[in-house]
Formats: C-alpha cells, sequence, structure tokens
C-alpha cells in the first residue's frame, strides 16, 4: 500500500523565500569581501608606487642644480613614475583617479650623491568605495630614500 505525502498548502514557497533570504546574504557579503579586497590593492598601489617614485628621483639630479641644462624637468618624471610607472606619461595610470596634482616630490637642502634626502608623496587622494558610491579618504603616503648617484656620471658634470 502505498502513502501519499500531502503538502500543506501553508508551507508552500518557504523554499524560494528561505533560497531568497539566504542568496541576497551571501551575494552582499561576496561583494563586501571584493570590494575590501579591491581597497586593499589600491593601498599597496600606492605605497608601491611612492616606493618606485622616490627610488627613481634618488636617482636624478635636484631641481635647484643651476649649473645644468632642463634641471626644472626633474621632477615631471619622477611624477610620471608614480603614475604610470614610466619617466615617460603614460594613457592608463596604475591607481585610478591618481592626477599630478595629488604627487608632491620634495628634495632636502644637502641632497647629493649618497646624502640628504628625496621624498615623495601622495595626499589628498580619494577612493571611490563600490558600495553605495562613497568616496574614503584616504591617508597620506610617503617614502624617503637618500641620494644615490643624484644623476652624476663619472666625467660629466650634469646629468
Amino acid at each position: 500500500m502505498k502513502r501519499r505525502i500531502v503538502k500543506k498548502e501553508s508551507e508552500s514557497g518557504t523554499a524560494i523565500l528561505e533560497f531568497a533570504i539566504t542568496a541576497s546574504f551571501f551575494f552582499m557579503m561576496i561583494i563586501g569581501i571584493v570590494s575590501a579586497g579591491h581597497l586593499f590593492f589600491t593601498h599597496n598601489a600606492l605605497v608601491e608606487s611612492t616606493r618606485r617614485g622616490a627610488r627613481y628621483a634618488s636617482l636624478l639630479a635636484k631641481p635647484s642644480t643651476e649649473s645644468c641644462v632642463n634641471n626644472s624637468t626633474t621632477v615631471d618624471p619622477v611624477k610620471n613614475m608614480v603614475l604610470y610607472g614610466t619617466p615617460e606619461a603614460g594613457t592608463t595610470t596604475l591607481v585610478s583617479n591618481l592626477q599630478a596634482s595629488n604627487i608632491t616630490v620634495c628634495y632636502s637642502s644637502d641632497y647629493g650623491v649618497g646624502q640628504g634626502t628625496v621624498s615623495v608623496k601622495i595626499e589628498n587622494y580619494s577612493y571611490t568605495f563600490a558600495i553605495l558610491a562613497t568616496e574614503i579618504e584616504m591617508p597620506p603616503y610617503q617614502t624617503t630614500v637618500v641620494g644615490e648617484s643624484a644623476g652624476t656620471v663619472p666625467g660629466v658634470t650634469c646629468p
């Protein structure tokens, strides 16, 4: 003898409702995890950009070296190194929405071969967080290194 299972009318659609609530919760968690991951990626990219720029700047002559030709163009390649990863201006920045106006390059007064320091700083950068499209003001990022070759080439007075 077969028994017939009868569903109660009051329970129809319960599984769909439970799935909808559970799936929406997990979907929101996944979006939050991906958004937080992108925020941490941007943080690391900003740190690495200042390091790359400072390292490159330590190999160049100080912009205020009057005896050298084209010394005023030293800061632009450093900013390009921070923005694009190369001394030449590119088309796509390493960090989205990062502008040259966010970057400051500062040489110490005693900067030279193996002495003094150069600092590269990124400040006033706003990160657009994917959730609710809110902007987060990122803290300033700064890297300071000692002058290495300072643009000197043996036997040549200016780089």
